[in-house]
């Protein structure tokens, strides 16, 4: 097994990280990511991989190294909507640097896994991740499989006078409620996984950090039944 230090990529430490600059950052979320991903190159050889809340797009660097296609893909807030959107370089006006063709919109079709990594550490962003998957998730003709890393940041607050970890239940909650949805479209399945996987990265593998499934299958076509009663 070869340990890649990936210290010397870093060009400024800081003890604390206004929001504002938090994709700014390699989080260990991202890392324990890169692990599972070189530890099972065969989940991921010759799969279309999209990646939501990139950042600085480490992860989706070192998928792209075994994946057929990696979409890449960071988090904004439309102006014109209150709707969190994961998604910005689909939704960018084609006259755009950079803005994806209709093919590669096309494309995403084909997507078979999801990774997130770290990116449910504000509450409105994890509601927007969450309604990002279910509507992708929900159009996709095959089953998907996504895997979302998180780090649980344990914090003592006056409302509970007592150490918690608001993010890491609101995302819990949120995993709870898609396992529990029920659209007539596709069924959520969410397994937590062991992260006893080889370590390849050199950073500290602490104990809160997590990493989940998510299975989405979708389910078969029912035709609308013919029922003079419902008239």
């Amino acid at each position: 097994m070869c340990l890649i230090n990936v210290s010397n990529l870093f060009t400024e430490h800081t003890m604390a990280t206004p929001m504002e600059d938090v994709g700014k950052q390699v989080w260990r979320g991202a890392l324990f990511m890169v692990d599972f991903i070189l530890s099972n190159p065969v989940m991921f050889r010759g799969a279309t991989v999209l990646e939501l809340g990139a950042g600085t797009g480490l992860t989706s660097i070192i998928t792209a190294t075994i994946a057929k296609t990696v979409y890449c893909t960071e988090y904004t807030e439309l102006e014109t909507s209150t709707i969190t959107t994961f998604l910005c370089l689909i939704f960018a006006d084609a006259a755009v640097e950079f803005s994806w063709t209709k093919e590669e919109v096309a494309d995403l079709n084909n997507t078979s896994i999801i990774i997130a990594a770290d990116v449910c550490y504000d509450d409105d962003l994890t509601d927007g991740l969450f309604r990002t998957l279910h509507r992708l998730c929900s159009n996709f003709p095959h089953t998907c499989t996504v895997f979302i890393s998180i780090e649980k940041r344990m914090n003592f607050t006056l409302q509970h006078m007592d150490v918690s970890c608001e993010a890491y239940d609101h995302f819990i909650h949120c995993m709870n409620q898609l396992q529990d949805l029920e659209n007539g479209q596709c069924s959520f399945r969410v397994d937590q996984l062991p992260s006893n996987f080889d370590q390849f990265i050199l950073y500290e593998r602490v104990e809160q950090l997590e990493l989940w499934k998510v299975t989405a299958t979708p389910l078969p076509f029912k035709p609308a039944r013919s029922d003079p009663e419902a008239f």
